[in-house]
Parts: C-alpha cells; sequence; structure tokens
C-alpha cells in the first residue's frame, strides 16, 4: 500500500510541477501586468493584489481544480464495482399455442459490472429482463444464449447460466373429465356436512407434450372449504375453482388445463337426529354386589353427520368401568363419536351409579337362537338337552322382581362355522343393562347341515 500511495504521489507531484509551470506562472505574470497597468485603481485593491499571500492563494485555488478534475478522471479509469441480481425471471419468446417448451430455467442470476452510480441507475430504469428468442426453432434440443435487456450501455453484464439447452415439443390437447376433491373439510360447522359439489362443465381440454397428457390419470377441482363464503345449509355457488392435474401416483403434472377454473353449486346439508343415550357396565363388581340404578345426566343426544351414518346410528352406547366396584360412585365421562358422526348435542355427562346387595333368581327352559350362520346352512340342537337351558339372573332384590322370561335371549354363535357337528358355548344378554345373566349350560352341541 506504502509503494501504491508513493506513486500516486510523485505522478501528483510531477502534474504540479507541469502545471505550475504551464499555467500558474504564465497566469502569475499576467496578472503582475495587469497590476502594473491598473495602478490608477483604488488604493485597497492595490494593496490586496500586491500581497504575495494573494497570489499564493489564487495560485492554489487554480492547482486544486485541476487536481479535482484530473482526480474525477482517475476514478472513472479505476472505481470499478460488482453486484450479483439473484433470481432474475426468465422469458422466452415462442409460439405458445403450437409448441412446449422444456429446459429453459425460470431464473438466473446477474452480475453488473461498472460504477456504481450505474448500477444504481440500471437497478432503478426499467429493464426487459432476461429473455430468450425461439422464434423459428424446430421441435427438438437446442442451444441457446440468454439475454439481458439494460439501457445503460456503460455496464457489463454476466449471466449465470448464460446458455442453456431447451427441448421443444409440438403441443398437442384432449379432452379429459372432471373430478373433485374437498379440501380443509374439518375447517366447516361439524352440524355441516358438503352433501353434493355439481361443477358446471363435466370436461376441459389439456394440452401439452405428448408424453406429458399419456401420464395424466385425472384431473381434479380442488374445492376449498376455506373459499366458501359464510357456509350453511342450503345451495352454495362457488367460483373460480382451480383446476390440477394428477398421474397416477398423485403427482402434480405440468400441463396447460383449459380453462383454469370452473365454478361449481355446493349443496351444504345438516343432517341430524335424536338418539337415546344407552349406559352399559363393563367388568364384574364387588363380590355380593349389584346394581341398583344408573342415573345419567344426559338420557337423549342428537347426533350430526352424513346422512347414511345418521340413517344407521339408534342409539349412542356408553360404557363405564364397574370392574371391583363395592360402592356407589358418579362417573364423568367424555362422550366420543361414532364413525360418520361430526357433532354430538353434548359433549360429555355424568353418570351416577348406586349400588345394592345382590340376590338370584333362575329361569328354566330358555330356548336357544342361533345367530350368524352361513348362507346354505341350516342349524339344529342334537339333543332335546342342547335345546333349552337354565338362565341365573344375579341383581337387586327390586329389579328382579319385575324381570320376565322375555327379557332373557340366550344364543349360539356360529359365525366360522361349517358342516358338522360342534360344541359351542352359550351366550346370554337381557333387556336390563343393571343385571348380569348367565347359563347353568356352558356349551351345546349343535349339528349344522347343508340345505337341501
Amino acid at each position: 500500500m506504502k509503494k501504491i500511495g508513493r506513486l500516486f504521489f510523485n505522478i501528483f507531484h510531477r502534474l504540479y510541477l507541469i502545471i505550475d509551470k504551464l499555467i500558474i506562472t504564465p497566469i502569475t505574470r499576467l496578472i503582475l501586468k495587469i497590476m502594473e497597468l491598473s495602478k490608477n485603481l483604488a488604493k485597497s485593491i492595490d494593496r490586496l493584489s500586491g500581497k504575495k499571500s494573494t497570489l499564493l492563494i489564487i495560485s492554489l485555488c487554480l492547482a486544486f481544480v485541476v487536481f479535482m478534475f484530473i482526480d474525477n478522471e482517475s476514478n472513472v479509469m479505476i472505481d470499478q464495482y460488482a453486484e450479483i441480481l439473484y433470481d432474475q425471471p426468465v422469458s422466452a419468446v415462442y409460439n405458445e399455442e403450437s409448441y412446449v417448451i422444456e429446459g429453459l430455467p425460470k431464473a438466473v442470476d446477474i452480475t453488473l459490472i461498472g460504477q456504481r452510480r450505474h448500477i444504481f441507475l440500471a437497478k432503478q430504469s426499467p429493464s426487459k429482463g432476461v429473455t430468450v428468442d425461439l422464434t423459428g426453432l424446430k421441435p427438438g434440443t437446442h442451444k441457446v444464449s440468454l439475454k439481458y435487456s439494460q439501457r445503460l450501455k456503460s455496464l457489463d453484464y454476466k449471466l449465470d447460466p448464460s446458455t442453456v439447452n431447451v427441448t421443444i415439443y409440438e403441443k398437442e390437447s384432449e379432452n379429459r373429465v372432471i373430478t373433485y376433491d374437498i379440501l380443509h373439510q374439518d375447517k366447516l360447522d361439524t352440524k355441516l356436512y358438503i352433501n353434493n359439489v355439481e361443477i358446471d362443465r363435466t370436461e376441459v381440454i389439456i394440452k401439452g407434450a405428448k408424453y406429458k397428457l399419456e401420464k395424466v390419470a385425472s384431473v381434479r377441482a380442488l374445492l376449498d372449504v376455506n373459499n366458501i363464503p359464510y357456509p350453511k345449509a342450503g345451495d352454495i355457488t362457488v367460483k373460480d375453482i382451480p383446476l390440477v392435474a394428477y398421474d397416477t401416483d398423485g403427482k402434480i403434472m405440468d400441463v396447460e388445463i383449459v380453462p383454469k377454473t370452473v365454478a361449481a353449486n355446493v349443496n351444504i346439508t345438516s343432517p341430524s337426529k335424536e338418539i337415546p343415550v344407552r349406559v352399559i357396565p363393563t367388568g364384574n363388581l364387588a363380590f355380593g354386589k349389584s346394581i341398583k340404578s344408573i342415573n345419567p345426566s344426559v338420557t337423549t343426544i342428537t347426533v350430526y353427520g352424513e346422512q347414511d351414518a345418521i340413517n344407521d346410528i339408534q342409539q349412542l352406547d356408553v360404557e363405564i368401568d364397574v370392574e371391583g366396584l363395592e360402592k356407589d360412585k358418579t362417573y364423568n365421562v367424555t362422550l366420543k363419536k361414532p364413525k360418520g358422526i361430526t357433532e354430538l348435542s353434548s359433549k360429555s355427562m355424568t353418570i351416577n351409579v348406586t349400588l345394592a346387595n345382590s340376590s338370584t333368581k333362575e329361569f328354566k327352559d330358555i330356548s336357544i337362537s342361533t345367530r350368524n350362520l352361513a348362507d346354505g346352512l341350516v342349524a339344529q340342537a342334537a339333543s332335546d338337552e342342547d335345546r333349552k337351558v337354565t338362565v341365573v339372573v344375579s341383581g337387586s332384590d327390586d329389579i328382579l322382581e319385575n324381570i320376565k322370561e322375555t327379557d332373557i335371549t340366550a344364543y349360539v354363535d356360529l359365525k366360522d362355522y361349517g358342516v358338522g357337528t360342534h360344541e359351542v358355548d352359550v351366550v346370554v344378554t337381557g333387556t336390563d343393562l343393571k343385571l348380569t345373566y348367565s347359563s347353568k349350560t356352558k356349551k351345546v352341541k349343535i349339528v349344522i347341515s347343508e340345505k337341501n
């Protein structure tokens, strides 16, 4: 750095000597001559101009002006600066109706080289950006050069990349049927349900390279629940639904879709039904104890959801664990939504269970029925002893007094059983879930044969 500084000092010193010899000294002599001719001027001017300090100041001012001029010109030569403009968009000129271009980058980096003020002006002034002219090129692969349009000629620029390989395909078109997907359906009010969507057209045109069109498996309208204005039960028209093409793996295909959007009539319903709540105790109570009463805070509930689920559901089963219970208890239960149900009118409930001492009562000759027998088969008891059972019912005395034989069901589950003689478990249930039911005969023999 010292050598460079000394070099510049020597240069300016020599320039000063030359300027002093060619400019300052002649001017000083000229001033002296003028002073000789101006002896009749006022004494104040004569005294001022006669001082050596005045001549020195004028000489220094002139030297400073010359120095600034030379310094400015030297900066023009040596003050070079570079700045990178990242991700500048690339546009191509070609027949978009007839061809498809692949391999062209969406953006490139531009390095501008020149003086800072010129670069600043270049960034502020309008530009056509980076372009490539593909006019006249035929289908195939071509190496083309990118160009940057900049009005300031005092700047140099470099593009990264500056040349690219592009592939030109002939544009083809096909008709495709539209389907639809519903996005963010969980954002819809849980009491509402999108029952049907009718798109204003059944087909669209897809355009692109032939090999891409062959990969398009579906074109779907993406109905976003967030774009439905004020959703409520009834018919709502939704416009500007975007269309997207997918391949067999569900990946988005880069093809042109005409039109780009569709409109649809969305039918929103609010299916609901009021159903009873059934409390089911699970597990075995403490020895000698029975359930005297079950009092839920909610006995009926309104369910909302899909119409098929609403049609199928008849009651809401709520289980409570009474394993080892030996005294009265209050359960706080969070209600679970069955499959297809989106909302319940109550989220939770309390269940008061009261216990009493347990008694038993026997019911003889309860007939055994069959369930889940496969089609084309018939079943019958192997003997008279296998046709009926004795059922023991346990519970509190006041409940046992009111139970009847018709409230008890005994059956065998023949699912997965085929032709032959089988020993099958006897299952006993009853209408009152506060009671427990058991068969004295645990297994019976059943003969299964084919229908004649």
